[in-house]
């Protein structure tokens, strides 16, 4: 357990055989048991949709995570599941949530976890201004891990300022996604530049469902207050529909902040 607060992942690929995560209801369940046994009390599972996964309807996620609620219970797993997706951005997408085609976090409407291509940057003010006018709030994935930001990292500061909101994958804190993508998100982190940690787990093997070595890092980068806003509180905002403080956060700083001194916006 976290010895604090629990855990609340925003971004889980739990629901079996839906798409590239859990492939079946037993890695599900190992993966249930796995994020309880680590300190979690509440998982948003989030299959991916549009793009290459268009056919996952609002309809067929939110069954699917019922039908997988009822077999946690039966089986004895304490873990709270909540419906959402991992959301390609493409044209109407926002009129889709809306019509609950497409889910937002918690399937609530108020946040919504957006997915850019991993080999480019695609600007993302016109959607945040869509969301916006909808009454929505655009959490950026793994902002880490693509392409575009780890080339330009000064891409990031502009978008926070404009609302958007950034979710760091754990592993990425810890190497999993190679020397780069840590360093950009051990970057993010000092310069404040963070709202959430989640696991963006897809399997009982690799990718797992685990925060707590994340979370010691964070503490050790940014402090046990930021991590346990990270880790904990904010995505239980999200859970409950709740407003997460927008923004640069005032964290303190070890010294990172010069390693991508170069690419930094004039």
């Amino acid at each position: 357990m976290t010895d604090c607060e629990p855990f609340v992942d925003i971004h889980c690929h739990l629901i079996p055989g839906i798409d590239d995560g859990a492939k079946n209801v037993a890695q599900s369940l190992e993966m249930a048991r796995m994020a309880v046994g680590d300190g979690f009390t509440t998982v948003i599972a989030t299959p991916h949709q549009l793009g290459n996964f268009a056919r996952n309807a609002g309809s067929t996620i939110r069954e699917a995570v019922a039908e997988l609620q009822q077999t946690l219970d039966e089986n004895d797993v304490p873990l709270r599941l909540l419906a959402g997706g991992d959301v390609r951005i493409e044209p109407e997408m926002v009129q889709r949530i809306l019509a609950g085609e497409v889910l937002s976090l918690a399937d609530l409407r108020r946040h919504v976890l957006l997915e850019l291509p991993h080999e480019l940057y695609l600007p993302l003010e016109p959607v945040l201004v869509q969301l916006k006018r909808a009454g929505m709030v655009g959490i950026l994935s793994h902002p880490e891990r693509n392409h575009g930001i780890m080339a330009d990292p000064a891409i990031v500061a502009p978008l926070v300022e404009a609302g958007c909101l950034m979710q760091v994958t754990a592993g990425s804190l810890l190497g999993a996604f190679g020397p780069h993508s840590r360093r950009v998100a051990e970057w993010m982190l000092e310069r404040g530049l963070v709202h959430f940690i989640a696991t963006d787990a897809h399997g009982p093997k690799s990718r797992r469902p685990l925060m707590r070595r994340a979370f010691d890092r964070v503490a050790e980068l940014a402090g046990r207050a930021t991590a346990i806003d990270l880790c904990c509180r904010n995505p239980a905002c999200v859970a409950e529909g709740s407003d997460v403080r927008p923004g640069v956060r005032q964290v303190k700083r070890r010294g990172l902040a010069s390693w991508f001194g170069r690419k930094r916006a004039a």
